[in-house]
């Protein structure tokens, strides 16, 4: 493992803004792409909660470039998406204008990796705050100096467990990472191709991470949301490995109170989202 002079990230510095914008026919896309049984949704009228995260791709490539540290990206043997978090502070309107800012929210090692967190804020035309994300990676066989903030908690309540909601069962279909590829910009080869799945470390292609939150929202929607995702106000995960196709993935949906809800999911036998939680 290498050893570490540096922080992991750099705090203070905002990069953007960058223009975003779910336009009607990108959230049908999006709803099309992942499945999504809301009807408002794929009429393209109510904008599903995870689909905010297709507005953060080139914030996400610039501040990886100019905010994470180098040395953390140059000495890392790979890396994974281990978190992720989206606040919502109203329901996003179809077609608005978003202006994507991102910076540097906080880096620590953790065990034999570094786990380095960066916060995506979007705002209107009126420079209010529409959503904020925290994106959470861990650069692995790597470390670094502790600074800036942990990620915002969401760790399961244990008192949840006695109060289980129900169980959410979604088909994963094998066409499903082309579809959601083609409205996130996401190609990677892992989600596609067997040998590169097989170089990641894993015996088959599987979903991108962030399709699997998207499915995970639809459940929780269905169950405790009367169907309706413009309730949504949080809803983060932590990553434990990935969906394979040709699987069902079961969400498992819990009361955790005042309006908040815990949940994990499972796919092919593993348990692929920890940690989940939910408030409306």
């Amino acid at each position: 493992m290498a050893s570490m002079t540096e922080p992991g990230v750099l705090l203070g510095t905002r990069i953007g803004p960058l223009s975003g914008c779910l336009d009607p026919d990108l959230v049908r896309q999006y709803a099309v792409a992942t499945n999504d049984p809301s009807v408002s949704a794929r009429q393209g009228l109510t904008v599903s909660p995870v689909a905010i995260v297709t507005q953060i791709w080139d914030a996400q490539t610039q501040g990886r470039t100019a905010i994470v540290s180098s040395q953390v990206q140059q000495s890392a043997t790979g890396g994974v998406h281990g978190e992720h978090d989206i606040v919502l502070h109203r329901p996003i309107v179809p077609g608005e204008p978003l202006r994507i800012w991102v910076e540097g929210h906080g880096a620590r090692p953790v065990g034999r990796n570094a786990l380095v967190t960066l916060r995506y804020i979007a705002l209107d035309a009126d420079d209010r705050v529409v959503t904020e994300q925290w994106w959470s990676t861990v650069y692995l066989g790597t470390t670094c100096v502790a600074v800036g903030q942990q990620p915002p908690d969401h760790a399961f309540p244990d008192e949840a467990r006695d109060r289980l909601v129900g169980t959410y069962v979604i088909a994963v279909d094998d066409d499903m990472p082309r579809r959601y590829a083609e409205v996130s910009g996401d190609w990677s080869a892992h989600h596609f191709d067997l040998d590169a799945a097989q170089r990641s470390g894993f015996a088959r292609p599987f979903l991108h991470g962030l399709c699997t939150m998207a499915l995970c929202a639809q459940g929780v929607v269905d169950m405790v949301a009367e169907g309706d995702p413009s309730r949504v106000r949080r809803i983060a995960v932590r990553f434990a490995t990935p969906t394979f196709l040709d699987e069902q993935l079961q969400v498992r949906v819990y009361n955790a109170g005042d309006r908040q809800y815990a949940f994990e999911a499972d796919c092919a036998g593993a348990k692929v989202i920890t940690h989940g939680r939910v408030e409306l």
